[in-house]
């Protein structure tokens, strides 16, 4: 394993949120289970071989069938196995951001041409819960403003970890773009930030066209 995947692999297996939350949250943190610390590892050590500079892709927080099962951002069960070829028992159902990320990879080339390239995570490496259900950290106005020492030194270990520093993708362009603009951009700049629609949005609303924005996805990733 290169030492970026070194960097990943600790990284997101010692994960803390030194925040308090508010009343009723609970905080998704896939990472404290063996099944996912053994997918983190073969993950890094088969796709984040290598020494190069990495693109930075963001989106907002682990989701309950997606991340916040498999510990890999925009990554359901079924990508893991059929997608990625990890050894793994962890089982649920597809997902739909990760579906469409899927088509995307596939469109990238395939997972060793993307993740050579690419680096995906979220603003907020953790996920949230409230009531039973996933909740965005920008849903609330307390949790946003409290999350961001996590969400800014979260991104500046990855970014010294061998990513690159002057262009990064932000898949949102409502809130989390609003958040980032506010919060992320006045302490960490990047020459080039491009924001796509997020994956959830685009298969709610918009799936009919999703051949055309994964081929969007795939120039920009490309381009940038």
């Amino acid at each position: 394993m290169s030492d970026f995947g070194r960097s990943v692999e600790q990284f997101l297996t010692s994960l803390t949120l030194n925040v308090k939350l508010p009343n009723g949250f609970s905080v998704l943190d896939p990472y404290q289970s063996s099944d996912v610390q053994s997918v983190i590892h073969q993950f890094c050590t088969t796709y984040y071989t290598g020494s190069h500079k990495r693109l930075s892709v963001w989106g907002i927080n682990p989701g309950r069938f997606g991340a916040g099962v498999t510990g890999l951002s925009f990554t359901d069960p079924y990508a893991l196995t059929h997608l990625l070829g990890m050894n793994t028992e962890i089982v649920g159902r597809r997902e739909p951001s990760a579906e469409f990320i899927s088509s995307v990879i596939d469109g990238y080339g395939g997972p060793r041409a993307f993740y050579r390239d690419m680096f995906m995570s979220a603003l907020s490496p953790l996920g949230f819960i409230k009531d039973g259900k996933n909740i965005n950290f920008y849903d609330d106005a307390s949790l946003k403003k409290d999350i961001v020492p996590f969400v800014l030194s979260s991104m500046r270990t990855m970014i010294d970890a061998g990513l690159r520093s002057d262009a990064t993708i932000l898949l949102g362009s409502g809130a989390l773009k609003a958040f980032f603009k506010k919060f992320i951009a006045p302490a960490i700049t990047f020459d080039t930030v491009v924001y796509l629609d997020h994956p959830r949005y685009i298969m709610q609303y918009r799936r009919r066209d999703m051949d055309r924005y994964t081929q969007q996805y795939v120039d920009v990733l490309k381009n940038v």
